[in-house]
């Protein structure tokens, strides 16, 4: 992570590019953690940037009331609110007794990371129609966090499915 304009970002990516004629130079795609926008730099290879110490804080989700999050830290006990704001579309995944990182930088929160895949329960979903194999064979099922996602018509009301926090998309049953 690193200083850049008066942001906080982190790097994706990068290539150090060295063209026939010209100076060498850095290739950059970095992820702006304050509006979550990702850009395109390019750096002279001199260049120096300074670091951002981003702090990492492991804690639970313990539950929501309204737009509100509760969070605990696991190791002081300290508990922290979140607003659905804060939080935007990661708050689908949260489910209460959850453990996910805070991120911080000098006290300002820059965000929730959440583990790679949540276990979630289908709380409604159509029946399968039998024959009906078309378009790729899933239906709509909603998830105890409100989250609709589309699943294979083989999943029924109340059972637990795993899905994907980057992409929201199903993974497999649990």
């Amino acid at each position: 992570t690193i200083l850049f304009e008066d942001n906080i970002y982190t790097v994706l990516e990068f290539s150090h590019v060295k063209p026939g004629k010209g100076a060498a130079f850095v290739q950059a795609k970095l992820k702006n953690l304050r509006t979550g926008s990702i850009v395109e730099k390019r750096f002279n290879s001199g260049v120096k940037l300074e670091k951002a110490m981003v702090e990492k804080v492991s804690m639970q989700f313990l539950y929501a009331t309204g737009d509100s999050y509760n969070f605990m830290n696991m190791e002081t006990y300290e508990q922290i609110d979140l607003t659905a704001d804060q939080l935007g579309e990661d708050s689908k995944f949260l489910k209460e007794g959850l453990n996910v990182d805070l991120s911080f930088y000098q006290g300002e929160l820059l965000g929730v990371i959440l583990p790679d895949k949540v276990e979630l329960k289908v709380v409604h979903t159509e029946p399968a129609v039998k024959g009906n194999t078309t378009n790729n064979a899933t239906k709509d099922a909603e998830l105890e966090t409100g989250l609709v996602i589309r699943v294979p018509l083989f999943v029924e009301q109340g059972e637990k499915v795993i899905v994907s926090t980057s992409t929201g998309k199903y993974d497999s049953r649990a």
